[in-house]
């Protein structure tokens, strides 16, 4: 959640006194860790419950995709509950449900008819398309369309009595859905614009979710089958198996975020961004697109003839250790920020305005954090082979990597600015009282002043 600043003068910029009500709870992230963890824990130790329970079968770590599968619903299960019975989300107005206003399912049958038929239409583009797209059935990916393939017809049967059993509580069950149903029926007038929006939501989830998916397996092996005796005196090894945990979580939590957009849990996507420079910024950040831009030896390499953070400290103990722990709190700054969103984590959407844990010191933490995670782990300024040009080469081609990332915050700004006042609360305030961010306003107040100022001593000079 981040948006685009509207620009400032000395004068244009509110005074917002106070930080505005986050829309989600510190704890429902920290409900869906505790879960996530529960789960990791009981799979390490799998072989000992095993041997104690006499259970049959291989007694080996829990360590397969299909483990790394369930680690998602340990981690949203906590998170719904928490969501549910501690923050009451389900009550809010920004569900779009009234619970008080109990409609007879014959009354709305007709409008669920349709947003089923909408639905249905909407999946089945989508899974042509993954039909389509080559990339999919090659590489991690073949695990993600397996578990597609597997949820599509529970998904398509239990849609119906879910669709019904929402629309009877609905203030408007004419939501987007219902309109590209309409349209594909042609029985009724749809709105052109919520079929867009409809559609933008679906394209997100279509997209990372498969994507998110297709990574779960990876991380969470490494992590389960990670001998810590063995590693945890040398630096670097637990530095690195630090950073995959952390990155476990971050996929976890975000996954759950993608998959899970209930509105009875106000997870719903409210919006996803209508600025195509948002979609582009985005994209061009994950696969396949990355492969052909930013990934080693592409357009955008920052990594030819590098050796990393280990390499160049070889033989320092002492900064061995400092550098790991601090790639380990960015990258830990980096999961937290996922974490925050708790079941509300997607690209591109807006699901409510985020203004806790890291989203208190500057707007985009992930983005701030990622960003100095590549400088310091990969040294791109450092080469093997000693050629000033690829050195020059890597550093530009980071600060272009950096530029995008920066590209994609102004977009999100942009998004959001535009869609909740409350985010605007958020932005005015983080300019004057954010730890980080006031700061970087302050410097872009001041680079506007000085400019102002040479302009018009510039003009003030007399003509030769």
């Amino acid at each position: 959640m981040s948006a685009t600043a509207n620009d400032t003068g000395d004068n244009a910029l509110t005074q917002a006194k106070v930080l505005p009500a986050s829309d989600v709870s510190a704890g429902v992230g920290l409900a869906g860790l505790l879960g996530l963890f529960v789960w990791l824990l009981f799979c390490r130790t799998y072989p000992i419950t095993a041997e104690f329970l006499n259970l049959p079968g291989q007694r080996g770590v829990l360590s397969g995709p299909y483990a790394a599968l369930t680690a998602m619903l340990f981690t949203a299960g906590p998170m719904a509950i928490w969501s549910v019975l501690v923050d009451r989300v389900h009550l809010r107005a920004s569900t779009g449900l009234d619970w008080s206003s109990k409609r007879a399912a014959s009354e709305i049958l007709d409008v669920s008819i349709v947003k089923i038929a909408g639905l249905w239409a909407t999946w089945a583009i989508i899974g042509g398309l993954y039909c389509l797209a080559r990339w999919y059935w090659s590489g991690q990916y073949l695990f993600a369309m397996e578990v597609l393939a597997f949820a599509a017809i529970p998904l398509v049967v239990l849609s119906v009595p879910y669709v019904i059993w929402l629309d009877r509580y609905m203030v408007n069950p004419r939501d987007g859905a219902w309109h590209f149903g309409a349209m594909l029926i042609g029985r009724e007038a749809s709105d052109l614009e919520q079929v867009k929006k409809h559609w933008r939501a679906w394209i997100i989830k279509g997209f990372f979710g498969a994507f998110m998916i297709s990574i779960l397996p990876g991380g969470w092996a490494q992590i389960v089958e990670a001998d810590i005796a063995a590693i945890v005196s040398n630096p670097v090894e637990l530095g690195l198996i630090l950073i995959a945990l952390l990155f476990v979580i971050d996929v976890q939590i975000g996954t759950v975020g993608y998959l899970f957009t209930m509105r009875p849990l106000d997870a719903h996507i409210r919006s996803g961004n209508p600025f195509l420079a948002g979609w582009l910024a985005a994209l061009i950040c994950y696969p396949p697109f990355v492969w052909g831009i930013i990934g080693n030896g592409q357009v955008l390499s920052y990594e030819h003839n590098v050796a990393g953070w280990g390499h160049w400290f070889d033989g320092n103990s002492a900064m061995l250790w400092a550098w790991a722990v601090w790639l380990v709190f960015l990258t830990g700054v980096y999961a937290w920020a996922t974490v925050a969103f708790g079941i509300r984590f997607s690209n591109l959407t807006y699901r409510g305005v985020l203004t806790n844990g890291p989203y208190r010191f500057t707007r985009h933490p992930a983005y701030l954090s990622k960003n100095l995670f590549w400088w310091c782990s990969v040294m791109p300024f450092l080469v093997t082979n000693g050629s000033m040009t690829d050195a020059i080469r890597n550093t530009f081609f980071l600060l272009a990597v950096n530029a995008i990332y920066y590209w994609r915050a102004r977009t999100e700004e942009a998004h959001l600015l535009a869609e909740d006042p409350k985010y605007r609360e958020y932005y005015d305030w983080m300019e004057e009282h954010g730890v980080i961010t006031s700061r970087l306003a302050g410097l872009k107040r001041f680079a506007h002043r000085r400019g102002r100022r040479s302009v018009q001593g510039a003009a003030a000079e007399p003509a030769e």
